[in-house]
């Protein structure tokens, strides 16, 4: 038990560092501004997902199971070869 606490005690340790704002790296720039917008977005403004890229659940999910309705494109295969 004693071995096992030890590694578990450094894994933790070494996750839980200081965090700082984004920068770009040494030597790169943020990218240039989207046509149109005056200011250039920042490292965070550019990170954050749109409703696009991450779009909410808009189905509820079935809570037990239902017969399915006839669905026009469920054919058998065809025999062509």
């Amino acid at each position: 038990m004693r071995r096992l606490l030890l590694p578990l005690l450094i894994l933790g340790l070494a996750g839980c560092g200081a965090t700082a704002p984004l920068k770009p790296a040494v030597g790169k720039t943020l990218p240039v501004a989207p046509y149109g917008v005056e200011m250039k977005p920042g490292a965070v403004a550019l990170l954050k997902s749109t409703p696009q890229a991450a779009p909410e659940r808009s189905v509820e999910l079935r809570k037990r199971s239902e017969e399915r309705l006839q669905d026009p494109f469920d054919l058998p295969p065809s025999d062509d070869k």
